[in-house]
């Protein structure tokens, strides 16, 4: 039931470079709590705006350690994916809060290619005997990002399939070990994340679920300098406006070479580690640059 405001997003959003439009589209997306598709070339940022899309709908939220049913235990607070945040121990919240309950940052739980079917479903501990809750539920109140989508180890069709009742319903139902069915919230805003044309991974009933399918483009050439600009500097470069123009003329505009968005930290990157092997002075000479364009595109 949260719908967040352009306010919302510019917050999240504050520390990435990101074009305005893309903002304008990914706003009613997350507006409808209903999940999309992030697609396009490898290294222009989906990962990175995914992460971000948690922010959007606060800070933090409280859920139970564990959940009992019928005398099984399924443990549902996981340290990997969740972050607690710990009350000061003068509080009045830290002596009167239920210990059953955690408070933790809202989850963003990245998966990608190793992704498999066992991980969706509840797992039990063959010696202790708790159940472990399966990724959609504790990211409940967060994000799941199914990265690079398609190249998981089960056929897209087989996950998509898992889940194309919870996205429609908004609930899952779980399988126990001791055989009984509950059947619990789906609520997270789920994104699936792709170098690849979502009409070639997902038949068109899928498609119908996840309305919103946002193309991350390649930035334009302004932006790449912008993204130049601030890695330079972040990494201790005095500014060269010359050595910028040479790369971009050189290395994209004469060869044809599609920019990313990624290219400016990369290059940025192996130009400093190739000053510091040869102890000279940070700078973005030529002959630097001609090195780590050399390496990072060998084979591209």
């Amino acid at each position: 039931d949260q719908h967040p405001t352009e306010e919302d997003l510019h917050r999240a959003f504050e520390d990435l470079l990101i074009d305005k439009k893309m903002l304008l589209r990914l706003g009613p997306a997350i507006n409808s709590g209903r999940g999309m598709f992030l697609f396009g070339a490898p290294g222009n940022g989906k990962t990175s705006i995914a992460e971000r899309i948690t922010r959007c709908f606060g800070s933090d939220i409280w859920i139970p350690r564990a959940l009992g049913v019928d005398g099984l235990i399924m443990r549902l607070f996981d340290p990997v994916n969740h972050e607690e945040i710990e009350e000061t121990s003068n509080s009045m919240l830290q002596q009167e809060k239920d210990r059953r309950w955690v408070r933790v940052k809202r989850p963003t739980i990245v998966v990608g290619g190793e992704l498999t079917m066992a991980e969706l479903e509840v797992q039990q501990n063959p010696l202790t005997k708790i159940s472990e809750a399966p990724l959609q539920l504790k990211s409940n109140c967060g994000t799941l990002v199914i990265d690079d989508f398609g190249r998981q180890r089960m056929s897209s069709a087989e996950l998509l399939n898992r889940w194309i009742v919870p996205l429609e319903k908004r609930y899952d139902f779980l399988n126990l070990a001791n055989g009984k069915k509950i059947q619990v919230p789906f609520d997270q805003f789920l994104i699936f994340s792709t170098n690849l044309q979502p009409k070639d991974l997902v038949d068109e009933a899928f498609l119908r679920r996840i309305p919103y399918k946002i193309q991350v483009p390649d930035p334009s050439p302004d932006a790449f300098r912008k993204m130049f600009e601030i890695m330079s500097s972040k990494l201790g470069f005095p500014p060269s406006a010359e050595a910028m123009e040479y790369l971009i003329r050189k290395h994209y505009q004469e060869c044809g070479r599609a920019m990313r968005s990624c290219h400016p930290r990369d290059l940025v990157l192996q130009t400093r580690n190739y000053c510091l092997y040869h102890r000279r002075p940070l700078a973005l000479t030529t002959e630097a640059l001609d090195f780590a364009v050399e390496n990072y595109f060998t084979v591209l």
